[in-house]
């Protein structure tokens, strides 16, 4: 546990059984596991308030070799899988310079098995605060988050508004893909909800500022 969370950034079962020295692979691998899935739900603990960020971001898993070759490209391909990602951002202004920033205090992702709001909307339920006002982009997946929530502003995606609308959550879709490819490379698709629940656990017990 103190090799996992000291730091941001994660580590992989063959560098931890490096550090340890003694430990075998086939218990360091498991055990690991086991702490992602505490860490997912210490942070299952808690919903979502305020002004919330909501979008969807594509990761690169790996697939059986004998799917291959019936492989889609782009969205809907065996090989990315759908992810939606989180952020509780709050806009602020310095009183000195008018100049404003956002605060983001906590981030959470959920692997989803398709695209459709029959999933998104008990998601949205159950970790959002009922008073809380959401941002999202036009997709038709969302239309019916208002129900959950007290106000849901949607706007068309564009270069622009997501970096107005949407800056945190797609920040840490960005920041989750590098992290993952340059420690873990490829990552089994069942696993990849515990290895996002690392990283979200990291980051909200990291206060950042986005400027």
């Amino acid at each position: 546990m103190a090799f996992m969370s000291f730091s941001k950034k994660g580590l992989s079962a063959t560098e931890l059984q490096k550090q340890l020295g003694h430990a075998r692979y086939r218990t360091v691998w498991p055990m690991m596991h086991r702490i992602r899935v505490a860490m997912g739900k210490r942070d299952n603990l808690y919903q979502l308030e305020g002004m919330v960020e909501f979008d969807e971001g594509y990761f690169s898993t790996e697939t059986n070799e004998k799917d291959k070759q019936n492989l889609k490209r782009g969205r809907g391909s065996q090989k990315q899988t759908n992810v939606a990602v989180m952020a509780e951002s709050t806009p602020l202004e310095d009183v000195e310079t008018g100049k404003t920033s956002k605060h983001c205090r906590y981030f959470k992702m959920k692997v989803l098995k398709n695209h459709l709001s029959k999933e998104i909307n008990p998601m949205v339920e159950e970790n959002f605060d009922e008073k809380c006002i959401v941002f999202s982009d036009k997709s038709t997946s969302y239309i019916d988050i208002a129900q959950y929530v007290e106000v849901h502003i949607m706007e068309k995606s564009t270069k622009e508004s997501t970096v107005k609308n949407l800056p945190w959550v797609h920040i840490a879709i960005s920041n989750a893909k590098r992290n993952l490819l340059g420690i873990y490379h490829k990552i089994n698709g069942k696993y990849l909800q515990s290895y996002l629940d690392e990283f979200c656990y990291k980051l909200n017990c990291i206060s950042y500022d986005l400027i």
